[in-house]
């Protein structure tokens, strides 16, 4: 009778091996465990938010999640309500009770476009998502 292969000695799957370099740089984005969350956070959140025009609400959806996930990824860990509040207040869209047309522009065709996404992201600087990072 053949013994199964013990846990321990078992070759590690592809594709869970990491790379001992992370790229980095403008376009890459930034990892973070269950990033996806961040949307789901987002949703919940930005439908608490009033809008003069109801079809900007997706777009603020998914660049509030975003810039959350790029915050909680530069802690290293998954994001957190506290991410989509600093997003959310990072635009001033807490500070408003009816959130304009003018106040969206910034987020403007973000849930269709990935390239859009990538140049949003990467605008806003890590100091402003965390700054007590850069104080050590």
């Amino acid at each position: 009778m053949k013994t199964a292969t013990p846990e321990l000695a078992r070759a590690k799957k592809p594709g869970l091996q990491r790379s001992p370099v992370v790229a980095k740089g403008a376009g890459f984005g930034t990892s973070a465990p269950g990033e996806g969350f961040a949307l789901t956070i987002a949703h919940r959140e930005v439908g608490k938010l009033t809008f003069a025009n109801e079809h900007d609400r997706h777009d603020v959806e998914t660049g509030v999640a975003l810039v959350a996930a790029k915050r909680a990824s530069l802690v290293g860990r998954g994001p957190i309500l506290g991410d989509v509040h600093v997003a959310l207040d990072i635009f001033g869209l807490r500070d408003v009770e009816v959130i304009d047309h003018e106040r969206c522009s910034a987020f403007a065709g973000l849930s269709h476009s990935y390239v859009k996404q990538r140049h949003f992201v990467d605008a806003i600087s890590d100091t402003a998502l965390v700054p007590a990072a850069t104080s050590h």
